[in-house]
């Protein structure tokens, strides 16, 4: 029995990978609960009544106003919403991880944006809040939640799971931040519209990423050229005792 536990301690063979998920599932819940929650409140307040902060705060931007910030908020207002959203960038996120040979990154992401935007639309329409009157821009129907939003967040989170790097996540959360105060710079939404689909974004991610935890970790280790960059392989020879090596 010794040898045996002394042959498993000393092989060079990796071990049962474990991905702990139930706090990260936990609190994805707890965020599209907050969601929902956030919801109610403004639907049984009358859904086009603004928190009293929100009016402030839109008074201040709106009064911030000049060409200097309209004209990246309009740059934010266009990456994130209309065909941008639905196809430019998808389609380059997308085929950028098939590209560096990332095919379960590839399917984790699309099946989180198709579920996130679906979460959004229905959202948007039971709620049936109206934007803010001071608009600079013509966006759908429904002020919450925020889609710009959750798609930002969505974005940052998936790519944040598959690389996971530390600039990742920080750079996310700032295209994050970003886009939320972009929305409601240009009047597109109120503050609680932006925390609303921020929380959509985040915790769809982490909902569609548990089942797949495991494939994306083992993806994650194995090489990522891309695939015009053919792998090097390194044939099995034994060694003096017989026995392989690399």
């Amino acid at each position: 029995m010794a040898e045996k536990i002394s042959d498993v301690v000393n092989s060079d063979a990796p071990g049962e990978v474990r991905i702990a998920r139930l706090w990260w599932v936990v609190s994805a819940v707890g965020a599209l609960l907050l969601v929902i929650l956030l919801a109610a409140v403004i639907f049984y307040r009358e859904a086009d009544k603004p928190f009293g902060f929100e009016v402030e705060w839109m008074g201040e931007l709106v009064e911030a106003r000049a060409p200097v910030w309209t004209i990246p908020a309009l740059v934010f207002n266009w990456v994130g919403g209309g065909i941008s959203s639905i196809v430019i960038v998808p389609l380059a996120i997308i085929g950028g991880l098939l590209l560096w040979r990332r095919p379960w990154a590839a399917l984790y992401y699309a099946i989180a944006t198709i579920v996130s935007a679906t979460v959004v639309v229905i959202i948007k329409n039971i709620v049936g809040r109206p934007r803010p009157t001071d608009i600079l821009v013509q966006p759908d129907f429904g002020s919450f939640p925020s889609g710009h939003s959750a798609n930002a967040a969505l974005i940052a989170t998936t790519l944040g799971i598959i690389f996971w790097r530390t600039w990742v996540w920080v750079t996310g959360t700032v295209y994050t931040l970003l886009m939320m105060l972009s929305r409601t710079y240009l009047g597109a939404h109120w503050i609680s519209d932006t925390i609303g689909g921020m929380l959509v974004g985040v915790g769809i991610a982490v909902i569609i990423w548990a089942p797949l935890a495991l494939r994306l970790y083992r993806e994650r280790r194995l090489p990522h050229s891309p695939i015009w960059v053919k792998l090097e392989t390194h044939p099995i020879k034994p060694d003096a005792g017989g026995n392989a090596e690399q």
